[in-house]
């Protein structure tokens, strides 16, 4: 385990920054002539160094995998208007182009890894203001469609496992003291989603009157507060009956070895009972690097774009198990 990554808690970090083009209405306004020239000022601004996937052209499948591997959101996924999304040759950064925003740029990193990302995203946020006429005012900050955004225009996240916190019914309890400190937590797929393999997002709420190392900084106190809370309970979980969290991540593992047919709440289930004994050192021999990517692969478009074919839910049923199978 990299105790500094925290990676038995912490599966990914986020930074997001929502920025507008001043010479337009917001993305809800425009109209298609107008999105397609903001396109073209973006793609002119992020230049070399980006790959461009053009929304319009993609399939169902591909637009799916996007979403699954939280590339894009659903809303910019589901969009009528021209939008475009741009992709940095080394997977890190994404920008949204006619979001609900103009530009919704985003670095995600791996572990605990929140200044990492932010680095990254700041570097090209930097470049774009540069070079893009920014929607900006002296006393609101980058001015957003979203009241909710004003100010820093940023949102910073951290995606995290929390078995013991889910299993004891204490979400709701520390989502209730979370949004007394400006923060928030989500599911998977943020706003509305449920906690699918006891994965959430925790994420900060505030972005006007505060700057974005006070974001960061508050947020990496409280994740490390959240992971010791969380670690404690997986140990007194284990030391109560550890024969029964023994069996209970070993059968998990021989379900994802040995399956024929696996579907996606079966997976969930045993992806995070084994996901927690690898945790608690029950189970020594297989990768949690290699668990969290086979929980993005095994999604429904994610499989479908790895086989090269559409299928239907039992095709891929039996697929999930297939992939797990040779995974793992």
């Amino acid at each position: 385990m990299n105790e500094e990554m925290k990676r038995d808690v912490v599966i990914s970090s986020r930074i997001r920054f929502a920025r507008n083009i001043a010479d337009y209405p917001f993305a809800g306004k425009c109209d298609p002539t107008s999105a397609s020239e903001i396109i073209e000022k973006v793609r002119n601004a992020v230049g070399s160094g980006f790959i461009e996937l053009d929304s319009d052209k993609a399939d169902d499948v591909e637009i799916g995998s996007l979403v699954e591997n939280h590339s894009i959101s659903r809303e910019f996924a589901e969009s009528k208007l021209p939008h475009a999304l741009f992709t940095s040759n080394d997977g890190v950064l994404k920008i949204m182009v006619c979001e609900e925003d103009h530009i919704r740029l985003q670095a995600i990193t791996e572990g605990l890894s929140l200044k990492e990302a932010y680095n990254a995203a700041c570097a090209e946020d930097e470049k774009l203001c540069c070079r893009l006429n920014i929607a900006f005012n002296d006393r609101l900050g980058f001015l957003t469609h979203c009241p909710t955004n004003l100010g820093t225009g940023m949102r910073a996240s951290v995606m995290m496992f929390l078995p013991a916190l889910s299993e004891s019914g204490n979400i709701q309890s520390l989502s209730a003291q979370l949004s007394k400190l400006g923060l928030t937590i989500r599911g998977l797929y943020g706003e509305g989603s449920d906690g699918l393999g006891c994965i959430y997002q925790i994420s900060n709420t505030e972005t006007l009157g505060v700057t974005e190392h006070n974001v960061i900084s508050k947020l990496e106190d409280v994740i490390n507060k959240v992971i010791g809370i969380e670690r404690d309970m997986r140990k007194r979980i284990y030391e109560s009956d550890p024969d029964k969290m023994t069996d209970r991540s070993m059968r998990a593992l021989g379900i994802l070895k040995y399956s024929k047919i696996l579907d996606s709440s079966e997976f969930m289930r045993c992806y995070s009972d084994l996901r927690l004994g690898i945790s608690l050192g029950v189970v020594e021999d297989v990768d949690v690097l290699k668990l969290d990517k086979a929980f993005t692969e095994v999604m429904p478009y994610n499989l479908m774009k790895r086989f090269g074919k559409k299928m239907n839910a039992s095709e891929r049923d039996i697929m999930r198990a297939k992939y797990i199978k040779e995974l793992i």
